[in-house]
């Protein structure tokens, strides 16, 4: 106890020194979760173009925490991190706040930002099906369908209670429900050929394995698989499935999960935040997106990395992922209550 109030009065008194000096005509500082070798190449480009430089503070964990300790003083500009649930939790708490942009309204679909313009998604990543290039012929899938006893013995996934899942779940929810959302998930977990959990690359190592036949992945892991990047052993793993972009039943989609970013509650650069935040939707910026991490752009019309554009036209679910977020919890429950990870 003592120790996390002498670390929180530390943290308050270097951002009193550090914000004194946070506001310039010619910065912005961005707290990101991100990888910096991610986003590093577009705010290079930001600084090329508009000469104002990108100090960027990469804080692996505790961010929230660590922007309330600075309160006030905190020079955060701009908050940049993965997954819309962290988005809405700096909101929750307070410490972000609206941006009115026409610029970023119409970049980016209402679905995939806050209403109010206190969050806005960067860069998308669907949650899709591998299925085996070998053993299935299948070229179309719902996500309900992995409950189809068809699968039984055949389904790898990892962790339900990973984010990943716990959003695809909770997008169940909030269209049909917590009773359809349970049996869904007794139903994937009676098709299981292995205990859930790993990583989505490991789904694709199974499935070339012989292991399972279908698993629920994330898109950009097969760039990253296919291209090399992962490693020479991975190029095989991603030759040997299959991608189906999957909707629910209703049709109306595929669920993707998103990176973004929020301007801080007490940005000292607050115009500079926001000449970034529009930066990054611009046609540059989101083809650099689509480069860096085999990531969807979020801008209609702006190109994809060939690997991403084989996968055949991405048709977004447009259930707003707030209302998803308010199901995540519910979730959560659910996993634990049908077992799914045991």
């Amino acid at each position: 106890m003592i120790r996390n109030h002498l670390l929180r009065a530390a943290l308050a008194a270097s951002a009193v020194v550090i914000g004194a000096a946070a506001a310039s005509a010619d910065e912005v500082n961005v707290y990101t979760t991100r990888e910096p070798g991610l986003i590093q190449p577009l705010f290079e480009r930001f600084t090329a173009e508009s000469g104002i430089t990108v100090n960027t503070i990469f804080v692996k964990e505790g961010l929230g925490e660590r922007v309330a300790t600075e309160g006030e003083n905190s020079p955060a500009d701009l908050f940049s991190v993965v997954d819309y649930g962290n988005l809405i939790d700096l909101v929750d708490r307070g410490l972000t706040q609206p941006v009115q942009s026409d610029v970023l309204e119409a970049a980016i679909p209402a679905s995939l930002r806050g209403a109010d313009g206190q969050w806005f998604a960067l860069s998308m990543r669907a949650r899709v099906i591998y299925t085996s290039k070998e053993r299935v012929t299948e070229t179309a899938m719902t996500y309900e369908d992995l409950a189809d006893p068809k699968w039984q013995g055949k389904v790898c996934i990892r962790s339900g209670q990973h984010p990943y899942n716990t959003s695809l779940i909770a997008a169940l929810i909030a269209k049909d429900g917590a009773e359809v959302a349970e049996g869904w998930l007794e139903g994937v977990k009676a098709n299981l050929a292995r205990k859930a959990g790993g990583g989505d690359r490991d789904v694709a190592r199974d499935i070339l394995a012989g292991l399972c036949d279908v698993g629920v992945a994330n898109s950009y892991y097969v760039g990253l698989m296919r291209s090399g990047k992962g490693g020479e052993e991975q190029v095989a793993w991603g030759d040997a499935i299959n991608v189906i972009l999957p909707t629910f039943k209703d049709g109306a989609g595929t669920h993707v999960n998103v990176s973004g970013a929020a301007l801080a509650k007490h940005a000292p650069n607050r115009d500079n935040a926001v000449k970034l935040l529009e930066f990054l939707v611009s046609d540059e910026a989101q083809k650099l997106y689509a480069e860096a991490n085999y990531e969807y752009p979020v801008k209609a019309g702006a190109p994809l990395d060939p690997i991403v554009a084989s996968f055949g036209d991405l048709k977004i679910d447009p259930l707003p992922l707030t209302e998803v977020a308010a199901h995540r919890k519910d979730a959560s429950l659910l996993v634990d209550e049908v077992g799914f990870d045991n």
